[in-house]
């Protein structure tokens, strides 16, 4: 498929490396622009583009930037993706750490809630919770012990199954959350947050959740 990344950190750039070494076509950007990329673009064979860009053509787009950034995404950057363009959100709310306060998180909205109005776009939420090293270190085949399971929100079930595919070829199973109002159940200081068990884990760890956040991931 042709994959559109916009973020260049720990997790993109480790999708970036994997997703090409499936044959994928990456193109990837981040704030600082395509120069900046070089090194990456010449590991991988990913192409490098301004963040504009990234998602022309592409069948998936990855956002996986810090969510104070979301906002200054360039307008209109998923106007050239292809017709049905799965919208993956790896994003957190880190209020004390980096982001600072954003009050419609702080009164209840859902994180990738938050970032699908900020971008006009439906999303799908996954990969937030995850080690970025896993994505190079703990993939495993369909059906192998030890196998991680990685949790999936959102409302648009043909972009899910997208995504769900492309994390079963990533060597990863998946665990469906639901809709993109229950991925509160996925967010930092949940029990899935960071757990690297498989599916019948992942499933009691999303249903354990508490919605209240805790002091140390508010504003």
């Amino acid at each position: 498929m042709k994959i559109g990344i916009i973020g260049a950190g720990n997790i993109g750039g480790n999708l970036t490396r994997r997703l090409t070494a499936l044959g994928h076509d990456v193109s990837v950007a981040n704030s600082r622009g395509p120069h900046t990329l070089t090194a990456l673009a010449e590991e991988t064979g990913a192409t490098p583009v301004p963040a504009a860009e990234a998602a022309r053509d592409a069948q998936v787009v990855v956002v996986t930037v810090p969510l104070k950034a979301v906002p200054d995404l360039p307008a209109g950057f998923l106007d050239g993706a292809a017709d049905g363009v799965a919208v993956i959100d790896t994003g957190n709310y880190y209020p004390q750490q980096r982001d600072g306060r954003i009050a419609e998180i702080e009164d209840g909205l859902t994180e990738s809630r938050w970032t699908e109005r900020q971008i006009g776009h439906p999303v799908v939420k996954a990969f937030n919770g995850t080690y970025a090293q896993d994505i190079l270190d703990e993939p495993r085949p369909r059906g192998a012990a030890g196998r991680v399971a990685l949790p999936v929100s959102g409302d648009d079930e043909a972009a899910k199954k997208v995504l769900r595919d492309l994390i079963d070829e990533l060597g990863f199973d998946t665990v469906d959350n639901g809709g993109l109002d229950e991925s509160w159940r996925q967010q930092p200081g949940t029990p899935v947050y960071g757990n690297r068990g498989g599916v019948e884990e992942i499933r009691a760890a999303l249903a354990a959740a508490s919605r209240e956040r805790t002091p140390e991931w508010r504003a």
